[in-house]
Formats: structure tokens, sequence, C-alpha cells
């Protein structure tokens, strides 16, 4: 059994996880698994904090459904990673009393895949499909018939032997997830009748999130704490609440408390090198880098010069600092802006 030493130095404790940036909105296997996260989810749009427009809209569209008997229609849900998503899904087939089937589009290779997902489903049934712009062309078509008129074109055989049959199938709701709503063809987008943007969170809505999950996690957390706590987590839930999971193991093995004081949210993010800005490591690179220069500079250039990958870049790192500010994309590369290049001189 592995022991850990009490005199834990503040700067040591980092639990060694290079390969995962904290401040990145993507879900890991370890928020999957983690039973904690999903006791938090809400189970009704009361629960749910935030997005008020988003569940007035769908609260009037769910009322309406269930007034005439019929299921929800299509919704198409977009967003960046961590804004709730998934758990608007689970909400939407909670308040129309029925099932959520889940499915992620990357896992339907085949049409067989979607045509048994369908055939399995019942009268008034949720279908939530994550990703789903990353579906293949030929699944999508099976789609297309599902989604406006509740039935299965297939057709069997080939060349003169081929034949065509038609599979009627229950009413159901498609809930289609995607962070990439340009990369959906036109003709999958037209057939959702609801398409809602999540939008990011306030930092008043995240720190009642984080008060609400630090309950859960037996936490005593300090007002101001949960508000500073809130200002770094990107507008984002899941990094909110991910690093409320870190500064608690810092504050049970480091200082053997479960208080969470504001002083101790500071020294336990230090430690895994994130500011009061919420930048990382790697932000602080990619400015500096940005820095060094005062022309535009090139995408590629850029993911060059800090040896990572352009796309990662480009939909992970730049968003947040075109968010706060710090960073502008013209069409001849990416430039500092005069407060980007205020705060890198600071943290020299």
């Amino acid at each position: 059994m592995a022991i850990i030493s009490s005199d834990i130095g503040d700067n040591d404790f980092s639990l060694r996880k290079k390969e995962l940036r904290l401040v990145d909105s993507k879900i890991i296997p370890e928020e999957k698994r983690n039973n904690n996260l999903n006791i938090a989810r809400p189970v009704t749009f009361k629960e749910f904090v935030g997005q008020e427009k988003i569940k007035s809209s769908l609260r009037i569209a769910i009322d309406a459904s269930i007034y005439r008997k019929e299921p929800l229609e299509h919704t198409l849900l977009y967003g960046q990673p961590g804004l709730g998503k998934t758990t608007l899904a689970f909400l939407i087939a909670n308040e129309m009393n029925t099932k959520c089937r889940i499915a992620t589009a990357p896992a339907i290779e085949r049409p067989r895949d979607i045509v048994g997902l369908l055939l399995g489903l019942k009268e008034g049934e949720v279908l939530f499909i994550d990703e789903i712009h990353r579906m293949n062309s030929l699944t999508e078509e099976l789609l297309y018939s599902a989604m406006e008129d509740f039935r299965l074109d297939l057709t069997m055989g080939a060349n003169r032997g081929a034949r065509c049959r038609t599979i009627n199938l229950p009413r159901f709701t498609l809930i289609g997830a995607t962070t990439k709503l340009a990369s959906i063809s036109a003709p999958l987008r037209d057939r959702f009748g609801l398409s809602q943007k999540i939008e990011f969170y306030t930092y008043d809505e995240l720190k009642q999130i984080i008060i609400n999950f630090s309950k859960l996690l037996n936490l005593n957390l300090e007002d101001e704490a949960s508000f500073n706590l809130a200002k770094i987590s990107r507008g984002t839930p899941r990094i909110a609440l991910r690093l409320l999971r870190r500064v608690r193991d810092y504050a049970q093995v480091v200082k053997k408390t479960n208080f969470i004081s504001v002083n101790l949210i500071k020294k336990a993010l230090n430690s895994y090198q994130i500011d009061e800005k919420g930048l990382d490591s790697l932000d602080r690179q990619y400015l500096s880098f940005l820095n060094q220069n005062n022309n535009p500079t090139g995408l590629d250039a850029i993911a060059a010069g800090l040896g990572d990958d352009s796309s990662m870049l480009e939909f992970v790192v730049e968003p947040y600092l075109i968010q706060i500010g710090f960073l502008t994309r013209t069409p001849r590369g990416r430039l500092l802006t005069a407060i980007g290049k205020q705060y890198i001189d600071s943290v020299k």
C-alpha cells in the first residue's frame, strides 16, 4: 500500500498528471466513472443552475408536447464541452417522464448500428446522440426518414435482387449534441425542430454550482473562496467541479482539513501552475511565444514553436484567451492584445 507522507511540499503536490490540463473542458475517464458527479447531476429544471432562457424555451415546448400527448420535437444542443448538454438531455427525458437512451456518433460505425438503436426505441422515448457532427454520411441518411416520418427505408440485397423495405418506428425524440454546429450537414440540421446554444455560465451561477457540489463532498467552503474558484473556471461547470476536487485533494492530504479558504485555493492551484486568471503553463507558453514577436503569427508557426498540435491550440487553448481579451485572430495570424501583453510581462 502506498503511503503519502504528511510533509509533502506545496510545490510538489501536482499528482504528476502532466498529461491532463485541469482547465481543459473535455471530459476525462475519471469523471465518467466518478459517482459523485453522477449524484451531482440535477434531476429537474429547477435544480439545474443557469441557462435560464434555454430552460424557459424547453419548459414551454415540453409542456406543449405533454398537453398534446406527443413526443417533444427533435432537439439540437450545441456549445463548448462541459456546459451541460448531456445533463439537459437527461432532464428533458425526465420532464417528459420517459427513458433516455445514449449513444455517441463515433461508436455508430455502420448503418446497422443506428438501425439497432432505432428499432430498440419505445413510444415517446428519447435517443441522445453525442458528438452528432461526427456521424458518417450513410448512417446520417437513415436518420432523415426516421426523424421526419418515423420510418426506416432499407435496401435489401444488391443489383437486380435489391428490394426496398419500410419499417415503421415508434414516435420518438432525437436529441443531438455537438461542439461544432457548422460541421453538421444542412439536411440533418434542418430536421431538428428545436435548436439551442448552451452559453458560458456567469460567476454567480458557477459559484452556486460549486457550493452545491461542495456539500456533496462534505467540504466547508468560504464564500469568497467559492467565488474565486468560479472566476477561474472559464465559465464551465465541468472545469469548476474538477478544480474543486483537486483543491479538496490538496486540503485533505497537505493541510489535513476540509475547510477551504481563499488562501488554500491559491496554494492548491499554484501547485498545478494555475494562476488567478485561470491560465495554466500551456496558456502562458502560448502567450510568451507570441510576445516574442510584435507581428501577427500563423497558427502552424506557433504549433511548431510549442511542439503542440495546431488543432488542439485552435480549439482548446485559443477560445478562452480570446474570451478574456488576451488574444485576437487576424487574417495574417494571431496577435497579442494590449492587456495580453501586459499580463505576460507581469508574470515574467
